[in-house]
């Protein structure tokens, strides 16, 4: 009986079982939970409205804690049903560590961790950001965000590759930035840290106008610095874009063949195929015989 109602819970919690109705009435509600809780985040840093509406945004988020803390606590017990985490112990570990199990965490933790551990009034305000992490929720109801985080995982090598060659790119125009413009403005690039400032909003072709270079040489090599921004910050993006497409075709050529495999699965089955005619497996259309 035990056995039999926690695989009811998982299968209700999790987004995967389309087709128990209890699966997607729970997980409507969770996701219209997250997206009020952001906006109630956002909307309660007004102090007019905070001062008016304050005990609303103070008791929504003590439901929405409770709420959410229910939901963790289910995963974790019924997480053993999936065959990635069917030990006990060690399964559950496992679980409190994957990426969704971990955002679930710090969506709730630090409502509790001020009632376990006396927190400054500062550090506690910095950990209540921590509530914005409860929009990355919504990452495990929609596929196309899990689809972005299966690209990411495949491309990593790429894009830590494409990272390096940026780490080098910035170490080397902050250098030379440095010594291009040291002389004639020391109080704006004083040191190679402080010119990183000016070689990062080059490089990411923001240029936001409170650095900029006086001398010719220093002039030169900001135009170098801003030719490489437009190519070299553009890598990832493109590394992803291919990784993403890739995976919606190759989604899209499986759910094909699925379904003519299904469609041909049934024109065997049927036995009157000969006199009704046939499925065609490319259209999905009957083609009667003549």
């Amino acid at each position: 009986m035990g056995a039999s109602f926690r695989l009811s819970v998982h299968e209700v919690l999790e987004p995967d079982h389309e087709n128990s109705q209890a699966s997607l009435v729970i997980n409507i509600f969770i996701i219209g939970l997250i997206i009020a809780n952001v906006c109630a985040f956002i909307l309660e840093t007004d102090a007019s409205l905070f001062l008016q509406y304050g005990q609303f945004f103070i008791r929504f988020e003590e439901i929405s804690i409770g709420i959410f803390t229910i939901e963790y606590g289910l995963r974790l017990w019924s997480c053993v049903e999936d065959p990635l985490y069917e030990r006990p112990i060690i399964g559950r570990l496992h679980w409190m560590v994957t990426f969704y199990a971990v955002i679930d965490f710090l969506a709730v933790a630090p409502f509790y961790l001020p009632l376990v551990v006396p927190v400054d009034l500062r550090v506690l305000r910095i950990m209540r950001l921590f509530r914005i992490f409860r929009i990355l929720k919504l990452g495990r109801y929609t596929s196309s965000l899990s689809l972005m985080k299966k690209v990411v995982l495949e491309k990593k090598s790429d894009l830590l590759i494409t990272l390096f060659v940026l780490l080098i790119i910035l170490i080397l125009a902050s250098s030379g930035m440095y010594y291009a413009e040291n002389a004639a403005q020391p109080e704006k690039f004083s040191s190679i840290p402080e010119s990183m400032w000016y070689s990062v909003s080059t490089l990411s072709t923001v240029g936001y106008g409170d650095i900029y270079p006086v001398t010719p040489q220093g002039k030169v090599l900001a135009s170098a610095i801003a030719l490489l921004g437009i190519a070299f910050f553009a890598l990832p993006a493109g590394i992803i874009t291919s990784g993403y497409i890739e995976l919606t075709n190759e989604r899209k050529k499986h759910r094909t063949d699925t379904e003519r495999e299904n469609i041909h699965n049934r024109n065997d089955m049927d036995s009157d195929n000969h006199e009704n005619g046939f499925i065609c497996e490319y259209c999905g259309k009957l083609n009667k015989p003549r």
